[in-house]
């Protein structure tokens, strides 16, 4: 049956029709603007996956652009982990921009819209001039330093740049229109001082763009001709292209602006300052903790960037916010693992399973799959003997028929092994069961081609050997809020939300072969779920992340 093809979403339709009416193919430019005040979350991952995604689809080039106008609080390490973060999840960028690149061609423009009465140096507080605003229902009134003559307000921009006035002593104001039905259009502010180093020029300059003013001014330096951000900058259209209308000449491709719904995920916060505050406050250890929505945090818990760009495509883009569901990532995430994952087998909660019946001197080397879904992936031997470690909920010493794991007179198999039978228990003084004993059949081995080895049995249990496996420590992490929306509740601090039990460290046993693993690496630990080796583990001593579980278990608590 042929693929269905899949519909254009809305930007896509946007592109389209400016192919047919107003653009060239070849004039075809996007562009990705984060700022460098933080690490980027799974929103941004949506977002640089729609404009790459574009750029890949039109053939078109996508210059990665810092928006590194306030130096209060960009730093160069996000600018690298920003970089890393979008090479990792598959993507190249034209050409590496900073909107610093361009504060000298902002401020001559800046210069010249003061020249033809366009700008003005205002002298009041940010308060008086909030103030003087106005509402949405009600116009807002001039400054008094509205009428300020060209060459004082040339005189006082220079004091400006030259570091002569105080902080918060002037603003450059762009002169528009205080009775404005938009207030974003009534005399917004372009430049304010801040006598603050600057993590590229330094301490060149003492006067800082202002967002709305370096940016869309950004894009038309840059030829951008679409440039796509969230529907909070929708009432910012008009000033967009307001300040691109005063430094274009005729015929110059002005850049078209577009806005697109946020997408919110459920069980966390996107918001840099909280994801700020998680780290601050110790809740979390890092901005990559694995706890976290970075995409840094995502991919040292184990998540692919093939798993995060199926998420972005599968929830597309539209013109409403929406709340999705993390378990919707986690599928992803467990749809792209089962893949590529090699099975291996680990136990999380032990307890000693002594086979009775077999020679305690013997041991034997076991053929066990790597990967059911991938017959490339090929085999490895497995150690076993007649002591072993298997998990205590897969044990009860009497259960009912819908328990289809080990229990006393019941048989199940062993995975890739042997078929046992339960036979006995040892205790200890406070009545925990410290071992279990069985039999097994000794032409039972799986894959042997024996009669008994063809014998149905309902249940099959993971296990290691105990005189071989390997002690690692396991970090199982689980949703960093307890609630959908930790946002939700305005009488409420988000804190208050935060899950106590989203990392639990516990001592397990797996299989001799991960000792040599990797960071980074990838495995199903079969009956359990997914996991990756942490960077903090040392050679020989791999730490093992828990990515998602097999199935999600929190259904089951909703």
């Amino acid at each position: 049956m042929a693929e269905e093809k899949k519909g254009l979403n809305f930007i896509e339709q946007i592109i389209e029709e400016d192919l047919q009416n107003t653009h060239k193919r070849e004039e075809l430019k996007f562009r990705f603007p984060p700022e460098p005040n933080g690490y980027l979350h799974i929103g941004h991952a949506s977002s640089i996956c729609l404009n790459f995604g574009l750029g890949e689809k039109y053939n078109a080039p996508v210059n990665l652009r810092f928006d590194d106008t306030n130096p209060i609080k960009e730093e160069q390490e996000y600018v690298d982990a920003i970089k890393e973060d979008v090479l990792w999840l598959g993507f190249k960028w034209e050409k590496e921009c900073y909107a610093s690149d361009y504060f000298q061609q902002l401020y001559d423009w800046a210069v010249e819209m003061i020249k033809n009465g366009d700008a003005y140096v205002d002298s009041q507080t940010s308060e008086e001039i909030a103030l003087q605003k106005g509402t949405p229902t009600e116009p807002g009134k001039e400054s008094p330093y509205r009428k300020r003559s060209v060459e004082e307000n040339l005189e006082l921009f220079e004091q400006m740049k030259n570091g002569e006035t105080p902080e918060r002593g002037h603003v450059l104001r762009a002169k528009i229109d205080m009775e404005s039905p938009n207030m974003l259009m009534r005399d917004p502010v372009m430049y304010r001082c801040l006598h603050k180093n600057h993590h590229r020029t330094k301490d060149n300059w003492k006067i800082y763009p202002m967002y709305d003013w370096a940016h869309g001014e950004s894009d038309f330096i840059e030829s951008i001709s679409h440039s796509f951000c969230t529907l909070e900058f929708l009432p910012h259209r008009e000033l967009y292209n307001w300040f691109i209308e005063k430094v274009s000449k005729e015929g110059e491709l002005k850049p078209k602006q577009r806005e697109f719904a946020r997408r919110n995920l459920s069980h966390t916060v996107v918001s840099k300052r909280k994801l700020m505050q998680l780290v601050e406050k110790g809740v979390v250890k890092s901005w990559d903790d694995p706890r976290m929505p970075t995409i840094s945090g995502l991919r040292r818990r184990g998540y692919t960037p093939n798993a995060i760009r199926k998420f972005a495509d599968s929830i597309g883009v539209g013109k409403r916010e929406n709340m999705i569901d993390v378990a919707h990532l986690e599928f992803c995430a467990r749809e792209d693992l089962n893949k590529t994952a090699p099975r291996v087998m680990g136990v999380l909660d032990p307890v000693k399973l002594v086979i009775t019946n077999y020679d305690e001197s013997k041991e034997e080397w076991l053929e066990a799959e790597n990967n059911p879904e991938d017959e490339s992936a090929g085999s490895r031997e497995l150690p076993f003997s007649r002591e072993l470690y298997i998990e205590k909920e897969d044990f009860k010493e009497s259960a009912n028929r819908k328990f289809f794991r080990l229990t006393l007179g019941k048989e199940v198999r062993l995975k890739n092994a042997y078929i046992i039978k339960g036979e006995d228990v040892v205790k200890d003084a406070e009545g925990n069961i410290t071992e279990i004993h069985c039999t097994y059949d000794p032409k039972s081995r799986s894959g042997s081609g024996t009669e008994e080895s063809m014998r149905k049995v309902k249940g099959t249990l993971h296990w290691v050997s105990a005189k071989h496996a390997l002690e690692t420590e396991v970090r199982l992490y689980d949703r960093l809020f307890s609630v959908e929306n930790p946002d939700g509740d305005k009488e409420k601090d988000f804190m208050e939300f935060v899950n106590p039990d989203s990392l639990k460290v516990i001592n397990a046993y797996v299989e001799p072969s991960l000792k040599t693993a990797g960071i980074q690496d990838k495995f199903q630990f079969q009956r359990i779920g997914y996991f990756c080796v942490d960077k903090e583990s040392k050679e020989g001593q791999p730490i093992f992340n828990r990515t998602v579980g097999l199935r999600d278990s929190w259904a089951k608590k909703k």
